[in-house]
C-alpha cells in the first residue's frame, strides 16, 4: 500500500517567490503532490533576505485563499502557513510577532535557510530560539556549500537539538552527486528528521515523495522511511514534538566518508 506524506517546506503559493508561478501552477503542483500520496503541505514561501516583503499576514491570507480553491476544485490536500526563513538580524523578534511565520504557524518549529554558498555557526542562534520556545529546523543542509566541505559541522549541531530536513530530490541526485552523497550519508548516521520536497514548480523541483520513501528505505528500513516521510513532519504540522537530539549508531564512519566524498 501507497504510504501518506506530510511535506513541511513547498512553495506552493502563486506569485510570492521564486516557487509557483501562478494559481494554475499551484493547482498543478498540488494534483501531483496528492497523486504522489501527500495530503497535507506546510507552504513555505521566502521571507526575509531577498523576501524581506512577503509578511506573515500575506502568507496566512493566501493559504486560505488558496485551501478554499483547493477545497472547490474537489482537490483532498490540506495547506498550512509557513515559511521558509533566511537567517538574518532581527529573524527572532519577528518570529515572536508573527510577522515571520513558523511551520504550520504554531510558533514551535522555524524552517532556517543558510545562504547556499556559505555555512555560519548557529549555536547563538538556536540558544536564543530556545529562549522563545522555538525549535530551529535546518533546511537542505546537504545542499549548503559550506557543509559540504566541512560536514562534521552537522553532528554538534544535531546533538544541540537542530533537526535536519534533507530534500527529497537530493537523494534522487537532483542537486548532483555530491549533494545526493551527503543526504545518503547523513541517514547512516541518524543525522536526518524530516524528507520534503522544497517543490517549486511541476517540470522540475517537483512536489514528490514517493522515490525518496522508497530509497531511504532501500538505505535503512521502512520505519524509519516512514518516521521521515509521515510521521515526522505531521507531528510538526500539528506544532507537536519531534525527537531531536539522539543519533541512531552510525552505519558508516567518518573516516569512510572523508576517504571517499573528498570535495574538489
Amino acid at each position: 500500500m501507497r504510504a501518506l506524506f506530510a511535506d513541511i517546506h513547498c512553495h506552493l503559493l502563486p506569485s510570492i517567490d521564486d516557487g509557483a508561478t501562478d494559481l494554475e501552477t499551484s493547482l498543478a503542483m498540488a494534483e501531483m503532490a496528492v497523486a504522489d500520496g501527500i495530503h497535507t503541505i506546510v507552504v513555505t514561501p521566502h521571507q526575509l533576505g531577498s523576501f524581506g516583503h512577503n509578511t506573515g499576514d500575506q502568507i496566512r491570507g493566501l493559504t486560505q485563499e488558496l485551501q478554499q480553491i483547493l477545497d472547490s476544485e474537489g482537490i483532498p490536500l490540506e495547506i498550512l502557513p509557513g515559511a521558509d526563513v533566511r537567517i538574518e538580524e532581527g529573524m527572532i523578534e519577528k518570529l515572536v510577532s508573527g510577522e515571520v511565520l513558523t511551520l504550520g504557524d504554531h510558533r514551535r518549529h522555524v524552517l532556517l535557510e543558510l545562504p547556499h554558498e556559505m555555512y555560519f555557526p548557529l549555536d547563538n542562534l538556536l540558544t536564543e530560539l530556545d529562549r522563545k520556545g522555538i525549535i530551529g529546523i535546518l533546511s537542505h543542509p546537504e545542499r549548503n556549500a559550506g557543509l559540504l566541505r566541512d560536514p562534521h559541522l552537522l553532528l554538534p549541531l544535531v546533538d544541540r537539538g537542530c533537526l535536519m530536513q534533507v530534500t527529497a530530490g537530493s537523494l534522487m541526485g537532483t542537486f548532483g552527486s555530491r549533494s545526493q552523497e551527503l543526504a545518503e550519508w547523513m541517514l547512516e548516521q541518524g543525522l536526518v528528521h524530516f524528507i520534503a520536497t522544497d517543490a517549486h514548480g511541476v517540470k522540475s523541483r517537483r512536489p514528490l515523495m514517493q522515490r525518496a520513501y522508497e530509497r531511504v528505505a532501500e538505505i535503512l528500513d521502512d520505519a524509519t522511511a516512514g518516521d521521515l516521510c509521515s510521521i515526522n513532519p505531521e507531528l510538526v504540522a500539528r506544532g507537536k514534538q519531534v525527537a531531536g537530539g539522539v543519533r541512531s549508531k552510525p552505519r558508516r564512519g567518518w573516516a569512510g566518508f572523508f576517504s571517499t566524498k573528498k570535495v574538489g
